[in-house]
């Protein structure tokens, strides 16, 4: 096999694997902050105005790392979307709508009703 054979087939092989992320709009790779995270839905106007999800909290540790009561995983975080990798949250999507904060993503790619917003630091 020629050098130039093997370049062709590189770049087809990295463009197969690119494809899914460009057709998702991906941006670049990077990490959300370390800290925790509570996540909630929204309440109404009688009552309190967003309702604590206690079983959806996590911790974001350490290079695209996170710990849940269940356990702990892996995220990916292509531009503002986050899709959790591994461990028990695996293949939950979120989108990132600030610096601190997350919405879950319906099956459609619209915003879902929970938020997760960062609390604090890891303790």
């Amino acid at each position: 096999m020629t050098v130039k054979h093997s370049a062709i087939i590189l770049a087809i092989g990295l463009g197969a694997l690119m494809a899914p992320l460009a057709a998702h709009g991906a941006g670049p790779l990077s990490t959300l902050p370390v800290g925790r995270y509570e996540c909630s839905l929204p309440g109404d106007a009688g009552g309190s105005p967003w309702i604590p999800v206690e079983d959806k909290r996590f911790s974001i540790k350490n290079a695209s790392r996170y710990l849940s009561a269940e356990g702990s995983g892996t995220y990916l975080l292509s531009g503002d979307d986050l899709v959790f990798t591994r461990g028990p949250m695996k293949d939950e999507r979120y989108r990132r709508v600030g610096t601190t904060m997350l919405r879950t993503l319906n099956p459609d790619g619209s915003l879902g009703r929970m938020r997760c917003v960062r609390t604090g630091p890891l303790q």
